[in-house]
């Protein structure tokens, strides 16, 4: 049902490569770049992520409340994806653990534009 989910960013460059680097894990990469807005996923007619420029120009400002989830398939990829992304330049807003018992484990970090992204792995 989702397409893509689109995060403002104020520089494509490192936006990019910190996303790329990432997700190169899950099979992700830069499928389509147009300069001011590129999409990175495994392939277009899977969910993507893009990290645009805001369209009016203005600067990007992380949403309160807003959050990217990934679901990386096992507790072991969200602790590795949590760490990559602290190693890449990102913070931490959660460190990984079980949040309900036997039912959710994630991890939270900010990107380096302050973009909230989750980690997380069901059951």
């Amino acid at each position: 049902m989702i397409g893509y989910v689109t995060i403002g960013v104020s520089d494509m460059g490192r936006a990019k490569q910190f996303y790329a680097d990432l997700l190169a894990d899950l099979g992700a990469k830069v499928l389509m770049d147009m300069e001011r807005i590129a999409f990175i996923g495994k392939s277009m007619g899977a969910p993507m992520l893009a990290v645009c420029t805001p369209y009016d120009q203005q600067p990007n400002h992380p949403g309160n409340g807003n959050m990217v989830a990934i679901n990386p398939g096992s507790k072991e990829m969200v602790d590795k994806l949590y760490h990559k992304a602290i190693e890449l330049g990102a913070t931490c807003d959660g460190e990984p653990g079980q949040r309900i018992p036997d039912r959710f484990y994630g991890a939270y970090i900010r990107d380096p534009d302050g973009n909230k992204v989750a980690f997380f792995h069901f059951g």
